[in-house]
């Protein structure tokens, strides 16, 4: 019994070693089918890699004129009118029609957006020249039609319009602030103020502030943030005048209810201001005493030693001004005719750029930057001297709502002192020259 018992046990691990022994077998053979499969697989594909590239470098090597087609489903638009009508057969009128700016302007324009706008030509696709995609972004600045209207006019899809629009304004802001919209030199700011002088009667002022709400659509979030004071939702911008008429500061991207008095306290051109940056140093003599160059401002701004606005009349039951002296009322009149050189840039602004005078239907994203792009290319236009039409105004005008009115700032106690005495230089000037 026991020689059965130990010949049974060594039968079974005889068997158990057999088939362990065939089992490492076929997983020895299933790896090395699976790593030769393997290396196969990684062979064909740097064959194929090395059959694309070859391709490619055949296809870079041809000079045909046949376009050649990626896509099935793509469609070859015509860019004939582009090509042929603009490039050759636009007259100067043509020019500042539709793009807002003489032909020497726009390739000034391209050459200057050049290094952030150019793009490289692939095998398979042209890039769009830059002066094409500036005049593309142009269009839609100046008419504020649709992208689908430009797309077909151009000969370029839909989302190459946008993103010429997009890029053409980034672009700008980041090439030509340094340029059209900077802080003055001193002689920028004595000329600003012998302007003023000469032009609105009103001495010793350099700049006027003011307010520009750009209708927008129903933001996504915080909609009711951008109603302003008429109702309609824009977005709201504070922006600074020369006597040039043409913007020195440009603070962008505040939702229409913002109140403007507290845009400007916490924007960079007050601090400067209140610095004395916006005078030379010692300040010039005006009525016999050293006094800074002021700003001109609305109601609805604070009054400063360094910034005039007018006196409150006092409204009651039987008088709509009983507290106003004939000096201050002379004041308040010489005041709001030196107010008109930011009313009429804004107005020269809106009219030349009309995405600012409809409802802009861009993401709040894009607007403050497009809305700096057309300060910046009002500015470029005004210093090349190109032309300016009355129809675009009158365009304009029947076309746009009209701009909401700020509620007047009441007078608080550091409104009284030095900014109250400041004011009563002027008054005093003003009451000599009418005397």
């Amino acid at each position: 019994m026991e020689e059965e018992e130990q010949l049974r046990s060594f039968m079974f691990l005889m068997t158990y070693m057999l088939l362990k022994r065939r089992r490492d077998l076929n997983n020895a053979n299933i790896q090395r089918r699976s790593e030769i499969q393997r290396r196969i697989r990684h062979r064909q594909y740097f064959f194929q890699r090395q059959r694309r590239m070859l391709m490619m470098m055949i296809a870079g090597g041809i000079r045909s004129n046949a376009r050649i087609r990626t896509r099935p489903w793509t469609t070859t638009q015509s860019t004939d009118w582009w090509e042929r009508v603009v490039m050759t057969e636009f007259q100067p009128s043509d020019w500042l029609n539709k793009f807002r700016m003489s032909r020497e302007t726009f390739f000034y324009l391209c050459d200057k957006l050049r290094p952030r706008l150019a793009r490289q030509d692939t095998s398979f696709r042209l890039a769009l020249p830059v002066e094409k995609r500036v005049a593309v972004a142009l269009w839609r600045l100046a008419s504020n039609i649709e992208y689908r209207t430009i797309s077909t006019l151009f000969g370029v899809g839909k989302s190459t319009v946008c993103r010429c629009v997009r890029d053409m304004c980034h672009a700008i802001v980041a090439l030509l602030s340094s340029i059209y919209l900077r802080p003055p030199s001193e002689q920028e700011l004595e000329d600003s103020a012998q302007l003023f002088l000469s032009k609105w009667g009103f001495p010793h002022c350099v700049a006027a502030i003011s307010t520009l709400h750009t209708a927008i659509i129903t933001p996504s979030n915080n909609a009711s943030d951008y109603t302003n004071p008429t109702g309609w939702l824009s977005v709201l911008s504070q922006v600074a005048v020369s006597g040039r008429g043409q913007f020195w500061d440009v603070c962008a991207s505040f939702p229409g209810g913002t109140d403007p008095a507290d845009i400007f306290q916490n924007s960079s051109l007050w601090a400067t201001a209140a610095d004395g940056g916006l005078s030379p140093a010692p300040p010039p003599t005006f009525m016999g005493k050293p006094l800074r160059y002021v700003l001109l401002g609305d109601a609805c701004y604070p009054l400063q030693s360094w910034l005039m606005k007018a006196y409150p009349g006092e409204k009651g039951r039987r008088a709509s001004h009983t507290a106003l002296t004939e000096p201050q009322r002379l004041f308040n009149r010489r005041l709001a005719r030196a107010l008109r050189v930011s009313e009429e840039a804004l107005l020269r602004l809106r009219a030349r750029w009309q995405c600012l005078s409809k409802r802009n239907d861009c993401g709040l994203d894009v607007v403050p930057t497009m809305i700096l792009a057309c300060c910046i290319l009002h500015n470029m236009c005004e210093s090349h001297g190109d032309a300016f039409k009355a129809e675009w105004q009158v365009e304009v005008a029947e076309a746009e709502s009209p701009q909401p009115s700020h509620k007047q700032l009441p007078s608080t106690s550091t409104d009284q002192s030095h900014a109250e005495e400041a004011r009563k230089l002027f008054c005093d000037f003003f009451q000599e020259q009418s005397n």
